[in-house]
């Protein structure tokens, strides 16, 4: 029986990077979390502690920070393809890079009913999800992206029931009609294609996923993210698969009629934890491998 080095990878995570554009006297703002990740003959690095094959992380950290001006941050998608690329492209060692982005949005701030030009406020809702793997050159080049979304929380106190579950011994949950669906949303979405237009499609994506949870009479979460990902995949042909998770953000009727108090469905605790996790999958049949591009390096994407 032999023992021999398995999967590896090495990068630097989460780098704070801020790129503001100055063209114009009216700025505009990315905010982002790059990790990346570089996979490629480092065998040496890892069984005798050679460094010949290993660009240095830090190496990494001042190339993503650089081409945020090289590049430029149009969209975050954009920016991964190009960082990934120039990893495989430049160092013969590296087989496979992955980028894997978190982009913090800004509103910008109105004063006196004109937006400022050079002032924002942090958005509270999502935060936006890319990652990019690039892999090989030339014809035998091969790429992955995906998008998403995380922290949506979005609730509707209508429009939504649980009834007609399996029952045991230790079932207590009452069924309902009538209850709050809630959860903070974390949506990733495969493109089939590099030719997309990153920003609109994004926006296009959240609306979808939104209106659908808003919409839906509900009978069960799971059924509402079924409906949520086919959507979106009905919606655009260079999506391919939609992963989404939602944590059930329970909101159990308090009981005031102890205080000879009536509660119509009106007032709630909100319980953080312990919470359900419901998960669900939309794929086309035809869809390509997805290959690695699931493949998690922080947990971020």
């Amino acid at each position: 029986m032999a023992i021999i080095l398995g999967g590896n990878r090495y990068g630097k995570a989460e780098n704070r990077i801020v790129r503001i554009y100055r063209d114009t006297p009216r700025h505009e703002i990315r905010d982002l979390n790059v990790s990346t990740a570089l996979r490629g003959d480092f065998a040496d690095a890892y069984l005798t502690g050679d460094q010949h094959s290993v660009l240095p992380t830090d190496s990494q950290k001042q190339t993503a920070y650089s081409y945020a001006k090289e590049a430029g941050v149009e969209t975050i998608e954009g920016y991964g393809l190009a960082l990934a690329s120039h990893f495989v492209d430049e160092f013969e060692p590296i087989e496979q890079a992955r980028v894997e982005i978190e982009e913090y949005l800004w509103d910008r701030v109105s004063v006196g009913g004109v937006e400022h030009d050079f002032t924002w406020v942090r958005n509270g809702q999502e935060v936006r999800l890319a990652s990019v793997t690039v892999e090989g050159s030339g014809a035998q080049r091969r790429v992955w992206v995906t998008g998403g979304l995380k922290d949506l929380v979005i609730l509707k106190s209508s429009g939504s029931e649980f009834h007609g579950f399996l029952k045991d011994p230790y079932t207590v949950l009452e069924p309902t009609n009538d209850r709050i669906m809630a959860t903070s949303l974390v949506a990733g979405w495969r493109f089939g294609t590099t030719d997309v237009p990153w920003d609109e499609r994004y926006a296009g994506i959240k609306r979808i996923l939104v209106e659908t949870f808003a919409s839906l009479h509900s009978l069960a979460l799971q059924q509402t993210l079924w409906h949520m990902g086919r959507n979106v995949l009905e919606a655009y042909d260079d999506v391919v698969e939609v992963r989404l998770s939602a944590p059930n953000k329970h909101h159990f009727l308090y009981d005031t009629q102890r205080f000879g108090v009536p509660n119509d469905n009106e007032v709630f605790n909100a319980d953080d934890r312990p919470y359900g996790l419901i998960q669900a999958t939309a794929i086309r049949d035809d869809a390509p491998d997805a290959g690695p591009a699931w493949d998690a390096y922080t947990g971020l994407v």
